[in-house]
């Protein structure tokens, strides 16, 4: 087995070598980055289906970092990963004891708990994130971000639209100009050359990522502006290109992913900013 300390470390050398993988490895990169609690446990046929590539493909990744194999790859997985899982198994299970009981005149009611329960789940996994030091470094930096912008601009399409939608209504309520890229008529470009170089554009979005968020992104980039993303990992191509990232990752129920996680980040950041620019309000020389 390759020298890394854990899997963190290896995970860091992936993101390192990400650039100069093929297509089919980056696939497959972007789905160890984000699902590596779930390696411990799924074979090599469930993990290339899920990334959309065939199991040779996927021990071709495994030997590019050094493994022998995917099961020498996954052994870097499952130390100490056993309390984790446990919790998404019993939650796997759940959802095929309802499938198995879909002819149960309460069946909709167990879809609401089903549907709630994969929520908390959601937000299980946001409380460990929050837990690591290197959040606090990432969410500090995102609000100072914030706080120095001349003006916020927001790109959030698909399904992560109710986030832009929930940060352009909180957002007024600070002193900060925002203007919120909603795509209507299509006329997010043209809108675009009002934005300058002393401006922050807060960009939601996860796998598939939608384009026109990327390419507002893109072109927010040329123009000077800095990046805050919202997305689901180190990967993205928004995370690549932003200068503060922030990962959440929703569960899916039955195939629909929540926003639970998402929106309670959306919620921490306006209400950081809300705090931060009180703070300084108050800190101001009288008359100033």
């Amino acid at each position: 087995m390759p020298d890394y300390a854990d899997a963190d470390a290896f995970l860091a050398t992936v993101r390192a070598g990400y650039e100069g993988l093929s297509r089919q490895l980056k696939a497959i990169a972007r789905h160890v980055e984000k699902h590596h609690d779930r390696l411990a446990l799924d074979g090599i046929q469930v993990t290339a289906s899920q990334c959309g590539v065939q199991p040779s493909a996927v021990v071709r990744f495994a030997k590019r970092f050094g493994f022998s194999g995917y099961t020498e790859m996954q052994a870097l997985f499952r130390a100490g990963a056993a309390r984790q899982l446990a919790p998404n198994g019993d939650y796997q299970e759940r959802i095929r004891a309802l499938m198995d009981a879909s002819s149960d005149s309460n069946s909709a009611a167990r879809i609401a708990r089903e549907v709630v329960g994969g929520s908390i789940d959601s937000l299980q996994a946001l409380q460990r994130t929050l837990q690591a030091p290197a959040f606090d470094q990432d969410f500090d930096r995102a609000v100072a971000l914030m706080a120095g912008a001349q003006a916020l601009w927001l790109a959030a399409s698909r399904r992560a639209f109710p986030v832009g939608a929930y940060l352009a209504y909180a957002l007024q309520h600070t002193a900060k100009p925002v203007h919120w890229l909603h795509g209507l008529g299509h006329m997010q470009q043209g809108q675009l050359r009002a934005l300058s170089a002393g401006d922050v554009l807060i960009a939601v979005s996860f796998e598939p990522y939608a384009q026109e968020t990327l390419d507002v992104a893109a072109a927010a980039r040329q123009r000077g502006a800095r990046l805050l993303a919202i997305t689901d990992s180190r990967l993205s191509p928004l995370a690549t290109q932003a200068d503060v990232a922030l990962l959440v990752q929703d569960g899916a129920t039955f195939g629909f992913r929540s926003l639970t996680s998402t929106l309670c980040m959306a919620q921490s950041l306006f209400l950081g900013l809300a705090y931060r620019l009180e703070l300084a309000y108050e800190q101001a020389p009288s008359g100033s």
